[in-house]
């Protein structure tokens, strides 16, 4: 008797590890768990991270999750001072911030950024050395560069962004960009100010192109996710979600959903490449 109990006992268990197991690949691993997550930074995680909440919380309304915006740099800090439980950023954070605020790294995707356009605008080619005079403001006309005969409106983000970093560093090679410069808060802002600017040019992560702008490709290149997924395309970065010591509780079942195959496949969805 006590040999088949044992046999059922462990019959059951293996029912239970199994279901585990297929909830750890899903929205379902947050089923019987409750509470809140707060999360802010960067705006080029921000559609990865509406789809993952909208998923869980239809699964389980237990549970809410607030998203919002700021930039990489926003992110690390408020995380840092226990202002949201996950701070994301779009540059890994420096190694004075991790140990200033005790910070562990999740890199869940790559992204790449690339230059934007009017779709109206001609110019759908430049080279690195004419991307960085534009941005310096050393060439201010469209013609220069066989376009129209019109005034170039340079638009930009401010300095905590982490789409920001990776431009300047990869594509200017930290050349300087003028202050005439426009400043736009957002992956979002950036794209719709372009999308309504004839003559500006711009940058965004490669996940937010979309049919409303035009993308340049870059000493011949063009920024689409083959390109950057196979390194060809140089301007490119890690989506990072941050927090404050070891993830605990609810927030750790969130970031492990971000690289399980059902956060994989949100971030495919969205136009990132899933980290390995």
């Amino acid at each position: 008797m006590k040999k088949k109990f044992y046999w059922i006992s462990v019959f059951f268990c293996m029912i239970c590890l199994g279901a585990s197991l297929a909830n750890a690949g899903s929205a379902d691993a947050f089923n019987d768990l409750k509470g809140t997550i707060k999360i802010a930074g960067g705006t080029a995680h921000i559609p990865v991270m509406k789809a993952a909440a909208k998923r869980i919380m239809t699964v389980n309304p237990d549970i809410r999750i607030s998203i919002a915006g700021g930039g990489s740099g926003v992110g690390i800090k408020q995380v840092g001072e226990g202002l949201v439980d996950i701070g994301n950023s779009g540059r890994k954070p420096t190694d004075e911030e991790i140990g200033k605020y005790g910070l562990k790294l999740f890199k869940w995707a790559v992204d790449g950024v690339g230059v934007i356009v009017h779709t109206e605008n001609m110019v759908k080619s430049l080279t690195k050395a004419q991307l960085k005079d534009i941005f310096s403001g050393k060439i201010a006309n469209w013609k220069s560069l066989g376009g129209s005969d019109k005034h170039i409106s340079v638009y930009t983000r401010d300095e905590a962004s982490g789409t920001r970093a990776v431009f300047w560093k990869k594509a200017l090679d930290k050349g300087d960009i003028t202050a005439k410069a426009n400043f736009v808060v957002s992956n979002g802002a950036m794209k719709s100010a372009i999308a309504n600017d004839p003559n500006g040019i711009g940058y965004v992560s490669v996940g937010h192109m979309d049919k409303t702008v035009s993308p340049v490709t870059l000493d011949s290149i063009s920024p689409s996710l083959e390109n950057v997924k196979s390194g060809k395309y140089p301007v490119a970065r890690g989506l990072y979600s941050n927090t404050k010591g070891d993830p605990r509780g609810l927030v750790k079942v969130f970031i492990d959903y971000l690289f399980s195959a059902e956060g994989r496949t949100i971030a495919e969805e969205k136009g990132f490449i899933p980290s390995k």
